[in-house]
């Protein structure tokens, strides 16, 4: 009995590591492609109503990027389905009367306007007119968001759920399916998982437009695009900081175990104090270490320094999430998300005072190492979104350790070997190209030689060859 205990045990720990490691890979490409949709959109719209041909430059190298990402966003989101089934079985059967719609009504509004017009989008130059053409890349940015959308409600809905009942053989039955599908903690959840795409695309473009001006200093298409993401970074980040605040204060009452492990407190008490770094021990139920200000904690997730916060200790310690996990990946993602607050400050100021950040050599440099930081910051987001909400998998409702299939440890440690090597070789050839595209620029890496004129072009002028001609009179 003891090894069967162990067996399952072990079974459980590797279907959440495997699950684990398949979406930390999946959400990468979301978190990217959700906001390089809407870039790609207000390039296509710039290029329409300036003329401006360094707008359709730019369209024409991300739209290759943006292209690729997806495709290995569809294939990465593929696997995660097929392991609802394989690894969580009893998961998939108890609470698939309430979210499996979700999904359903995500495939069916989201992933059918996104494969509709998105061929539109990448080989319809020489096929439909501009305004049609740009209604398409439209229509896929917001397939982006509409995917998010139902994605983050089902995820909405395990961190809390509502609108549900009970049946006799233990499933559930949605009950109300607006509650389902707002659940309290969709509207902050959406709003901050969004701002991160945005911030991770800014990132990624400022990133590369910033290494291009660091090696081709008179690229003007760069330092347009630089300055764009200078923009977006100086508006978003002060914002996703403040819907944070908003979605921490509201999980005091949702979730009060995941707040207590984001805040390492153990203690049920008033004038809890902010650890800005600390050591926390589940074994001794106290943190070894701490670097703290005292009061300030019950202020940050109460309003007010008086506030009683509940802790850890008033939880039975089966019913604890792993408190240094998620103390640390909080801190990360806050950390990297003030840096991104400095970074477009900075930006903005170079705009404001001087010339402007394309030509500060220093500013460039801190592009280019902030470039991959959105991606580690919505990771660390996740983690502690998932790894929080333990030891449940639907908060409250349904434990973790009861939603798995009953599969031996050695089936899934070869499935999860496997897909460490087929993600190894496949994605990271994808990421490789990507980062060779944009290694290469938007001049080149557009497809086509740069215009002879950057102001608008006369009927009269003959465009160069090329692959995508999106001319205004095309297709008409």
């Amino acid at each position: 009995m003891r090894g069967l205990i162990d067996m399952d045990a072990e079974a459980l720990l590797l279907s959440r590591l495997q699950f684990a490691f398949t979406i930390a890979f999946h959400i990468i490409f979301p978190s990217f492609t959700i906001g390089l949709a809407s870039y790609l959109a207000v390039l296509e719209g710039l290029w329409l109503t300036t003329k401006n041909e360094a707008f359709k430059t730019l369209y024409l190298f991300w739209v290759k990027i943006f292209a690729l990402s997806f495709g290995m966003g569809v294939v990465s989101g593929v696997v995660m389905s097929y392991q609802l089934g394989t690894n969580w079985s009893v998961f998939s059967a108890f609470v698939s009367p309430v979210i499996g719609p979700l999904f359903a009504f995500e495939v069916l509004t989201a992933f059918f306007l996104e494969a509709s017009f998105l061929g539109v989008m990448l080989f319809g130059w020489r096929k439909v007119g501009p305004r049609l053409h740009f209604a398409s890349t439209t229509l896929v940015a917001v397939g982006t968001l509409v995917s998010a959308f139902w994605i983050i409600s089902a995820n909405s809905w395990m961190q809390h759920p509502t609108g549900y009942t009970r049946l006799p053989d233990g499933s559930l039955l949605a009950t109300s399916w607006m509650e389902v599908i707002f659940s309290p903690t969709f509207p902050e959840r959406f709003t901050h998982m969004v701002l991160a795409a945005y911030l991770t695309t800014a990132l990624v473009v400022a990133g590369a437009s910033a290494w291009r001006r660091l090696r081709a200093p008179g690229e003007t298409e760069s330092a347009i695009s630089l300055r764009m993401a200078v923009g977006m970074l100086a508006i978003v980040a002060p914002l996703q900081l403040w819907v944070g605040d908003i979605s921490g204060k509201q999980m005091l009452e949702s979730q009060p175990s995941k707040l207590a492990a984001i805040e390492a407190f153990w203690e049920t008490r008033a004038e809890q104090p902010f650890h800005i770094a600390a050591w926390p021990d589940r074994a001794t139920e106290s943190n070894r270490w701490e670097i703290s200000i005292p009061k300030i904690g019950s202020w940050i997730v109460a309003g007010e320094t008086t506030a009683e916060v509940p802790g850890l200790k008033s939880l039975a310690p089966e019913d604890r999430p792993p408190v240094a996990i998620v103390f640390w990946a909080f801190r990360i993602m806050v950390g990297l998300g003030i840096a991104m607050i400095g970074l477009g400050l900075w930006g903005a100021f170079l705009c404001w005072r001087t010339r402007g950040p394309e030509h500060n050599r220093p500013y460039l440099r801190a592009c280019v190492a902030m470039g991959p930081t959105g991606f580690v910051a919505v990771i660390a987001g996740w983690v502690v979104a998932e790894v929080g909400r333990q030891p449940y998998v639907v908060y409250g409702v349904l434990r973790t350790a009861d939603a798995v299939s009953p599969v031996g440890a050695g089936e899934v440690s070869a499935s999860l070997l496997a897909f460490l090597v087929v993600y190894g070789i496949v994605f990271s050839v994808g990421a490789l190209y990507i980062l060779r595209l944009m290694g290469e620029g938007p001049v080149a890496g557009s497809g086509e030689p740069p215009p002879e004129h950057p102001g608008p072009r006369q009927p009269s002028q003959p465009m160069a060859a090329a692959p995508a001609d999106p001319d205004p009179e095309a297709g008409r």
